[in-house]
């Protein structure tokens, strides 16, 4: 009897296109991994972070997975892995969260998920710093001169202390008194004489009272110089004598003729 021979594998079964990838499919009935499109086609993760997140996910239950245990067997260094795990973390599948021990150690539990988890985004976003406000724009150069002078009056009496939010409410009528031309030291003096001897208790609202009462006058506008009228000078006349041209307001004679006729009378 004739042993019977092995018949011959049947070929992959293949899917044709005219352009783009033609996939090459064989069934797979032992070491293979279920990858979610979810991870694979993820358009903000990067492609070290999905390759990385694959990888996770194709280990055995309970392999270590930290950033030195990976450097030891992937090709990508520590700063690449754990860049990509904090990528992976930050869109839902990663999680390593610590965890207490009965006996009091803290050991670290990492969770891979094939399909990303809003509750692991949210936490791995909660501890992300948060932009800075941005700084408020400086006050003008006036405006700080006025908020110096009025935080600086308790220098001059104790009595005066001033919150933020009073300088800021008093600085304008402060720099009405400087856009008048009124010299800062004056300012000062107007606003810590004559203080009364009993506590003031509202001092922000004395100063205040002492800006609008106090107020002075706009210096009045320089008066306009008097301008000197150009002399213009006499017309050309004819000598009547010697017929030379000369400058005179009337015709006559030069002055060399009229001393000649001095002389001669």
């Amino acid at each position: 009897m004739t042993a019977q021979q092995p018949s011959a594998p049947a070929p992959a079964k293949t899917r044709h296109s005219h352009s783009g990838v033609t996939h090459v499919k064989e069934r797979l009935d032992a070491n293979f991994t279920v990858v979610s499109n979810e991870l694979l086609q993820h358009p903000e993760l990067s492609s070290t972070a999905k390759g990385i997140g694959s990888y996770i996910q194709s280990l055995p239950e309970g392999s270590p997975v930290g950033i030195k245990a990976l450097a030891e067997q992937l090709p990508e260094g520590e700063i690449r892995i754990a860049s990509a795990l904090r990528e992976l973390e930050r869109y839902g599948f990663h999680l390593r969260a610590k965890e207490r021990l009965p006996s009091g150690q803290v050991v670290t539990r990492t969770f891979s998920y094939n399909r990303p988890r809003p509750a692991v985004v949210e936490a791995a976003r909660a501890p992300e710093p948060k932009p800075k406000a941005p700084a408020p724009p400086r006050a003008p150069r006036a405006a700080r001169k006025a908020d110096d002078l009025l935080a600086g009056l308790r220098a001059y009496d104790s009595r005066l202390v001033l919150s933020e939010r009073d300088v800021l409410r008093l600085a304008p009528a402060v720099s009405q008194w400087l856009e008048r031309g009124v010299p800062s030291s004056a300012v000062v003096r107007a606003l810590t004489t004559d203080l009364p001897q009993d506590p003031v208790k509202h001092p922000a609202a004395f100063l205040a009272h002492r800006l609008a009462s106090q107020l002075p006058p706009h210096l009045p506008a320089p008066a306009p110089r008097d301008t000197p009228t150009p002399a213009h000078p006499d017309p050309f006349q004819t000598c009547e004598g010697c017929e030379r041209a000369f400058r005179s307001a009337r015709p006559g004679r030069c002055r060399d003729c009229r001393a000649r006729s001095e002389r001669a009378a």
